[in-house]
This record gives C-alpha cells, sequence and structure tokens, in this order.
C-alpha cells in the first residue's frame, strides 16, 4: 500500500476518546496522529494500553492556523453534514490526514475551510469520537488494501488477490518511449 494517513481530533475534552482514537490509528498503522486545540492531556488517558505514542507520533497545536502538514498530504474532515461525500462514495487520498471534530460538536468554520475533502459516515445520527475514527481507518483499509474479492454466498471460497507483479524500472520504461518516439511511433 502506497502512501500514509494521519488521524486528528479538534477540540477533544475526553481522555478516553483520544486514548481510543490513538491506539485504533496505531493498530491501523498511521504515520502520525495529531490535536488541534486539545484539552485532554494524552498522559491523562487510560484507554491506550498499546502505549502508541511510543510507537506513532504524536502533534499537539494550540489552533487551526498551526495545524501543519506533510507536503502533498490531503486533510480530509469527518463531520456529519448534508454536503459530506458519504464515506462509502469517497476516494481516500494516498497521503491523507483525517480530521475529526469533538464531541457535542462540530469541526469549526476555520477547520473545515482548509479541508480538501469533508466525507461523513452514513449513520441516522453522529456517533462516539472513537468509534468514527475506527470506521474511517477501517474504510481506508479496504479502499486502498489489496484484498481478494468477497465470496458470492456466505462461507463461500475466498478469492486470494493476484500476486504482484513487477514492471520493468522506471529508466528502462522511459528509454522504450524514448526510442518509440525516435522510430516515429509514439
Amino acid at each position: 500500500m502506497r502512501g500514509y494517513f494521519a488521524i486528528g481530533v479538534e477540540s477533544v475534552s475526553k481522555p478516553g476518546n483520544l486514548g481510543n482514537l490513538i491506539r485504533t490509528a496505531h493498530a491501523f498503522g498511521a504515520s502520525f496522529v495529531f490535536t488541534i486545540r486539545s484539552g485532554v492531556d494524552l498522559a491523562s488517558s487510560k484507554t491506550d494500553t498499546s502505549k502508541s505514542p511510543g510507537s506513532v507520533p504524536y502533534y499537539a497545536f494550540d489552533s487551526v492556523d498551526e495545524l501543519l502538514l506533510p507536503r502533498g498530504c490531503s486533510l480530509v474532515g469527518v463531520e456529519y453534514l448534508d454536503e459530506a461525500v458519504e464515506l462509502p462514495s469517497f476516494r481516500h487520498p494516498r497521503c491523507a490526514a483525517y480530521v475529526l471534530g469533538q464531541e457535542r460538536g462540530v469541526l469549526s468554520s476555520e477547520l473545515i475551510a482548509r479541508c480538501d475533502h469533508v466525507i461523513k459516515i452514513p449513520t441516522r445520527f453522529c456517533i462516539n469520537l472513537s468509534t468514527a475514527g475506527a470506521i474511517v481507518l477501517y474504510d481506508r483499509l479496504l479502499a486502498t488494501g489489496k484484498f481478494g474479492d468477497r465470496p458470492v454466498v456466505p462461507g463461500g471460497p475466498v478469492e486470494l488477490p493476484p500476486p504482484h507483479v513487477r514492471g520493468a524500472p522506471i529508466w528502462i520504461k522511459k528509454a522504450r518511449r524514448r526510442a518509440k518516439k525516435a522510430r516515429g511511433e509514439g
């Protein structure tokens, strides 16, 4: 799987939600996690039993203006808005940082303005912050991973994905294109 992802939250107030989110991010292989305007000290969370901050970089930003992401990283807001793209229809960017809103609140308008995309989980109502984060990361795994097709019937045979076939090195491909062009074929 190429690319990377991160997940964060704006204005989190419950240590348990932050701990669960970071633990989930660690389990799914996040490159980093972050908070914006957090009212929670990460050390106060007792729910991160995997000790994620020792394995996944954690960044705390005091404001939306201070949020700093790697070049080429798309910021994806996760918010229950009518105009948001529903998660099952969303094509995940290769390099993405997902950001969730606070408990009992929404992403700030200044953060939504910074987002490249805004997505929502198609539920009847808003769900727990750490649960929403887990769903988004699981969807990313399904959408970008190399998995075989599901069986047609429950308990049916599982088809393995085809093995990866490596192409020629890029410099060979470029040389072939130049040769075709010189011969007038391309």
